[in-house]
């Protein structure tokens, strides 16, 4: 079977963009904390879109927000979210960008605390990927007893962009859970 005629999960529509993001990193587990931090704050750019507007964009967010360094972010002044706010490369709304700033000060604060941010947001499902095993894309809650608490916790230590269904959309994007589903070849359950 050649890439284009594998079956994927029903989200993973034909789009190249979509195809890679799903066969190469959704649910691949992540414990490098810029690449997390990465994730969280396209996850809160997403909220109320769809995520093939914020993939189309991620190079761009790249760009502009210092490829995700949270020192560089935490810096961040008037000057720069406004800055922000005129690029029309990104998505322009100034809760979301001021929520990366945010949340890179957070971030930052987390890391001194527990070592890594890995460390800490890898405890929400006790260090280990949890598999799932939905037939399909109906099946997948939008938020799980997990997904909430970590919700609860990262607001109380700061964050903001950071409600129940984002941090369950983290936790698939960054393998915290594996939800691929039933149709999809890379379907955790099948018996090999």
């Amino acid at each position: 079977m050649n890439n284009e005629t594998l079956l994927r999960c029903e989200w993973a529509s034909a789009d190249p963009i979509y195809i890679h993001y799903h066969d190469e990193e959704w649910s691949v587990p992540c414990r490098d904390d810029s690449k997390l931090f990465e994730m969280l704050s396209l996850e809160g750019a997403q909220a109320g879109l769809t995520w093939i507007t914020i993939l189309k964009r991620r190079d761009a967010y790249k760009q502009v927000f210092d490829n995700f360094d949270p020192l560089k972010i935490s810096s961040y002044d008037a000057t720069k979210i406004s800055a922000l706010l005129n690029d029309s490369r990104i998505v322009r709304n100034k809760q979301k960008i001021r929520s990366v700033v945010t949340n890179a000060r957070a971030f930052l604060k987390v890391q001194d605390e527990c070592g890594s941010f890995d460390t800490y947001i890898w405890r929400f499902v006790n260090g280990e990927p949890k598999i799932n095993c939905f037939s399909a894309l109906a099946d997948i809650p939008a938020s799980t007893m997990e997904s909430v608490a970590m919700s609860k916790d990262l607001k109380k230590r700061g964050f903001s962009f950071v409600g129940p269904t984002i941090c369950y959309a983290f936790m698939q994007a960054c393998g915290l859970v594996n939800n691929h589903t039933a149709r999809c070849y890379k379907f955790p359950c099948q018996v090999k």
